[in-house]
């Protein structure tokens, strides 16, 4: 995380300096066009850029570490670590043990993808023999 956050200072510290330049090399020119200040314009350019790519890394890294805690929260919730007591979690509900939370996990990851390309048998991928009715009741999860 340190190296992102000196990443995105230095891009600013060299966007900041470029723009400096920019309005410096205007004011030396009188306001007329030449050959230095259409180089410190290109330079201002290629900075903003690279300000950009370096914030759009930064907010990747963010998302990332939100989707990462998220997870992570759910998981402690859903097998019941939140709670401090054995055998609900904070929400008055038995826990699930952590192999069927990413059983389900991943079966909605697949539904998403499957959504998201357009396909139309994200239903039928749940449920490979669609006479068996879905059972939102595990045993494995009551035995904890």
């Amino acid at each position: 995380m340190d190296s992102i956050v000196d990443s995105l200072n230095s891009a600013y510290q060299e966007f900041v300096v470029a723009a400096v330049n920019v309005l410096e090399s205007k004011e030396t020119s009188g306001g007329q066009k030449t050959a230095a200040t259409d180089a410190a314009l290109e330079n201002f350019k290629q900075k903003w850029e690279l300000f950009r790519v370096t914030c759009d890394q930064a907010e990747e890294f963010v998302e990332s570490v939100k989707q990462r805690i998220g997870s992570e929260c759910l998981v402690d919730e859903a097998t019941g670590l939140v709670a401090g007591k054995s055998g609900h979690s904070a929400t008055g509900l038995p826990p699930i043990s952590a192999v069927r939370l990413e059983q389900m996990s991943k079966a909605v990851r697949w539904l998403v993808i499957e959504l998201q390309h357009g396909s139309g048998t994200a239903a039928g991928a749940a449920h490979s023999h669609p006479s068996t009715p879905f059972d939102g009741r595990f045993s494995e999860d009551s035995a904890q």
